[in-house]
């Protein structure tokens, strides 16, 4: 059965909304226990990616579909990280659907020992944070996504906290570190992980590489 340009732009909508919902969960859960706040975020994202109908999986996918692979949480991996100034560097994505898609570097953030990210800021209709990150495993057999993975897109409901005014912070936890969708289907258009956003150290917690079943071809 095929459906309208507004049903399936009303599917994207309750998507997003359903993603802002599952993160507020999220958060609040994590006050107390960044685990359990997790346990929230795999069930939920299975349960979108198994049943709703803007899934990125493919029929045969969804066929197959048997829960996201997501390493168990690690507390080493979670950062409530100042926020500090950056040159603030433009970033220009093309896509294939939404044209050019601006960012602008608007901070960085200290990881430890496994470096710094940048915060990009969409500079365009909605606005928001973005972070992506690419690590030293990505595009390696039993590592992450090749084109790097998201931690933050607030655009879309990917929040998991901060605090604004001086000294500001922001929760990069990459335990909740997810594919794009181009991962599971090459005809979205994903803006992926520049330069500034990839780390030299492994990163083996999040959602790993998706197994070949759940690509469409």
């Amino acid at each position: 059965m095929t459906t309208s340009p507004a049903h399936d732009a009303l599917h994207v909508v309750d998507w997003r909304r359903r993603v802002a919902r599952l993160y507020a969960e999220v958060r609040h859960a994590a006050v107390d226990d960044p685990v359990v706040g997790h346990a929230l975020w795999v069930t939920g994202r299975d349960e979108l990616f198994a049943e709703h109908p803007a899934s990125p999986l493919d029929p045969a996918a969804r066929a197959a579909f048997a829960g996201l692979d997501v390493a168990p949480y690690d507390p080493a991996f979670r950062f409530e990280a100042e926020v500090l100034t950056a040159p603030g560097r433009r970033l220009e994505v093309p896509t294939g659907t939404d044209g050019v898609v601006p960012f602008e570097e608007v901070g960085r953030v200290a990881l430890g020992a496994l470096g710094t990210l940048s915060l990009w800021a969409l500079r365009s209709y909605g606005g928001g944070l973005f972070v992506p990150c690419k690590d030293a495993t990505a595009g390696r057999p039993g590592g992450t996504y090749g084109g790097g993975r998201y931690v933050l897109d607030t655009t879309k409901g990917a929040d998991l906290g901060s605090t604004g005014g001086p000294g500001a912070r922001v929760v990069v936890d990459l335990n909740f570190a997810y594919n794009p969708s181009c991962a599971y289907d090459p005809a979205w258009a994903c803006p992926l992980a520049p330069p500034e956003n990839t780390l030299d150290a492994p990163v083996p917690v999040g959602e790993l590489v998706p197994h070949a079943a759940l690509v469409a071809s």
